[in-house]
């Protein structure tokens, strides 16, 4: 059974808030919930343990996590028939998070949830990504050894084990996606981000797709298809969002004039990039910069 994916776009990354353990008797049940405003993230180690989420309901086996939503009602659909323990960890985000049926799905909704995140979360001028967790996975060896940090921190001082804590939930969550990107679409995911990293290293030189395609040996539809389909844009949309993005800092940190900005990322005539710039942004790079700075 294929699992959902939650979907992320971060900064801010999911951050950590409180974690335990929870034993369960042969009869007992997971404890009805509703609208906890917390992911739970649950990890049976011991037993097995039967959820519900709505109307879906799930088993989860000896090593397997899975991950409640915090806007859902929770319960459990039958009684333990043997001595069941679990992890529980409650984490959150600021921003914008979505719940779809599959990867190809997570990768169609992509743009939208960014350009929501970007208004939730008021990053005006903020490079942003992705981060793609499984609803319910067998864990390998390396996640269960990062669970076990929670509860090897306890005799740490108060204000280090949360720092080590926060640290060591970031590694968890980086470690899911990383999981999940290898064996989604491997080849593509790794191109993409190769043609993202070559892109953001020189996106004040004159980039086109013959410069790629000399690059990274590939033709430039093969380029174009898997830019889409992990950043849902093509690598000239792509480098053409990113010298905005860069725009935007050097408008709000600098008082260089639109023509300096315009060279320093890469455009080669101020009077395109504000024409892109106000047809991306709805407002002329000047207007943006008084806007930011609470300039009338």
């Amino acid at each position: 059974m294929s699992t959902p994916i939650l979907h992320f776009i971060s900064p801010p990354v999911p951050y950590f808030i409180d974690c335990g353990r929870a034993y369960y008797r042969i009869g007992d049940r997971h404890v009805s919930r509703n609208h906890i405003g917390v992911f739970d993230l649950v990890v049976v180690t011991k037993g097995r343990l039967n959820l519900g989420e709505g109307s879906t309901e799930w088993t989860i086996e000896p090593g397997e996590a899975f991950i409640l939503r915090p806007d859902a009602n929770h319960y459990g659909t039958e009684p333990c028939t043997e001595e069941t323990e679990i992890i529980w960890i409650h984490f959150h985000t600021f921003g914008a998070w979505d719940e779809c049926g599959g990867m190809n799905k997570c990768l169609e909704n992509q743009s939208a949830l960014i350009a929501s995140h970007k208004q939730t979360a008021y990053l005006n001028h903020t490079e942003v990504c992705s981060v793609f967790i499984p609803k319910h996975v067998k864990l390998k060896p390396k996640a269960l050894e990062i669970l076990n940090q929670f509860f090897q921190l306890e005799d740490e001082p108060r204000s280090l084990r949360n720092w080590k804590r926060q640290s060591a939930f970031q590694l968890f969550i980086q470690h899911l996606d990383r999981e999940l990107a290898s064996t989604s679409d491997g080849t593509a995911f790794h191109l993409a981000e190769k043609i993202e990293l070559f892109i953001r290293q020189n996106y004040t030189n004159k980039l086109t797709n013959a410069t790629l395609q000399e690059e990274l040996n590939y033709h430039p539809n093969y380029l174009a298809k898997c830019m889409l389909k992990v950043y849902g844009m093509t690598p000239m949309d792509y480098l053409l969002q990113y010298r905005l993005e860069q725009a935007k800092k050097l408008l709000v940190q600098t008082d260089w004039s639109v023509g300096r900005i315009a060279e320093e990322v890469g455009f080669q005539h101020g009077s395109y990039f504000t024409f892109c710039f106000s047809n991306k942004e709805g407002i002329a790079p000047l207007a943006f910069r008084r806007k930011l700075m609470g300039h009338p």
